[in-house]
């Protein structure tokens, strides 16, 4: 009887060990499968975009500074008419130093170029640049900006030299600007050309040239009309002499009412 009960716990025992072996391996080749799936998907179509995706949002400075080409390549062509700055100079400083206009002072102030208060009667902010507290002149609009910077560049004596230059050469414009002080970062001209080149905007200094015939995302405001605001003016009566919109002339400008102001310059077709 002793030894019959003995056999049955032998069995048992021999039993559970047998299950708990199977079960160990089973879950060792599940493992290998997940494993190995792992491996087969890691490079697959949906997990790449998923990568790029990550490394890239929406509001990365790359896509910021396409919202910027796009938002002030037209008003940057319409300087290079009216000043001979190369269009892709103007917009590669702009992008810089404003950070691709997300910059603090040009959220403060629409100053997108840096520029201080010197000889200046407008309106002033302090932003600690480098020294604290340092004066900027500030702007009610983005376009008051490019204008000024246009000035600040053809009015000066030290950057005379710069308009020698053929107006599609942006890598002596940038050298130059360094030069004549502009900056003090010995690596600015090599900033500028970088943004040109990567982002190509010596197409806007073809377009203005007529060198070239191709498009770029910012090609609707490339061939834009300014309209200097006159007493008497009103939206609607601009609207009709240039044959387009009241809500058009609104949106071009980032105007959100109706009040415009004499002597403002407006983008209008």
């Amino acid at each position: 009887m002793k030894l019959n009960r003995v056999l049955l716990l032998l069995i048992v025992a021999i039993f559970a060990a047998s299950c708990g072996s199977r079960k160990k391996v089973d879950t060792r080749k599940d493992d290998v499968v997940k494993s190995d799936r792992r491996e087969e998907n890691k490079n697959s179509p949906a997990e790449i975009v998923d990568d790029v995706r990550e490394e890239m949002p929406r509001n990365s400075y790359h896509y910021r500074i396409e919202d910027y080409i796009r938002d002030y390549a037209g008003i940057a062509q319409e300087e290079m008419k009216l000043y001979k700055i190369p269009a892709s100079i103007t917009l590669a400083q702009g992008i810089l130093e404003s950070g691709a206009g997300n910059g603090q002072l040009t959220r403060r102030a629409n100053n997108h170029f840096g520029i201080k208060c010197h000889d200046w009667n407008g309106e002033k902010v302090y932003h600690d640049d480098d020294r604290k507290g340092e004066c900027f002149r500030k702007y009610k609009h983005a376009k008051y900006s490019y204008r000024d910077h246009s000035l600040f560049l053809s009015g000066r004596g030290r950057y005379s030299e710069l308009f020698e230059l053929d107006a599609d050469d942006y890598e002596g414009w940038a050298k130059g600007l360094r030069k004549a002080g502009y900056a003090t970062d010995r690596r600015y001209p090599d900033k500028l050309i970088d943004l040109i080149e990567r982002y190509e905007l010596y197409k806007f200094d073809e377009n203005v040239n007529g060198k070239s015939t191709r498009s770029y995302a910012a090609q609707p405001e490339t061939t834009s009309e300014s309209h200097v605001v006159q007493k008497g003016d009103t939206l609607y009566s601009i609207s009709k002499k240039y044959d387009t919109t009241v809500e058009d002339i609104k949106r071009r400008n980032g105007l959100n009412g109706n009040n415009i102001t004499i002597g403002q310059i407006l983008n209008v077709k």
